[in-house]
């Protein structure tokens, strides 16, 4: 991607959109928006018990404690499947390579038609939810050494899915911009790792269930 291509796609996306599990926000607001790696580094989760979080599918959400900390919950991957992914997955990748690669990540979406699929969707339609929304320009001035770019929903199986290995999510300079159609240039940004200071790029916090927006947490 060209530095003129990149300035095009930041003024299309003036915000970027994350999904958080309900009444998560206070959390996140004082430790920042973690991976799932991050989060299981920061409650010194090992073992077995990190495995089956961090290297194999969650089929529902996972309670996380620590004796100094307060629980925390970490997002099921109900949208994946490891039949899919054994048949879309390429470089010979596995899926547990795969778990590992969206693990280490944390995930916005560039429209609000892509969170609002995200929440209309069966697994998630009837629950609550924090959505945060971030000032892109702001955010990616910060983390733009830290930034992938994925042509495709990497965190969902559903619908013929496509395929995808380890060139899916690719920095800035590597993304093939122009070889996307002009309807779907970028179907997610992620952040390596984590966000530890994602309050200062916060505009607004809302609780949604479905497309119903049913409470302004903060702006």
């Amino acid at each position: 991607m060209t530095d003129e291509e990149f300035e095009g796609l930041l003024e299309k996306t003036p915000k970027l959109y994350h999904m958080a599990e309900s009444k998560s926000w206070p959390s996140i607001k004082q430790r920042g928006l973690l991976s799932t790696t991050a989060i299981l580094d920061l409650y010194e989760v090992s073992g077995q018990k990190r495995r089956e979080i961090e290297e194999v599918r969650r089929p529902q959400s996972v309670v996380v404690e620590h004796h100094s900390l307060p629980t925390i919950v970490i997002r099921d991957q109900i949208p994946i499947s490891d039949d899919a992914l054994e048949k879309c997955l390429t470089n010979g990748l596995k899926p547990r390579d795969w778990y590992c690669l969206l693990n280490n990540r944390v995930f916005f979406w560039p429209s609000e038609e892509r969170l609002l699929r995200l929440l209309g969707a069966r697994a998630y339609r009837d629950k609550v939810h924090d959505i945060l929304e971030l000032n892109t320009r702001i955010l990616i001035a910060d983390y733009k050494d830290k930034l992938t770019l994925s042509p495709i929903n990497s965190g969902s199986t559903l619908f013929n899915p496509r395929q995808r290995g380890t060139a899916t999510f690719a920095r800035v300079k590597d993304y093939a911009y122009a070889e996307r159609p002009q309807n779907n240039k970028v179907a997610e940004f992620a952040i390596d790792y984590g966000v530890p200071n994602i309050a200062d790029y916060v505009e607004r916090v809302i609780e949604m269930k479905g497309d119903a927006v049913t409470k302004v947490i903060e702006e």
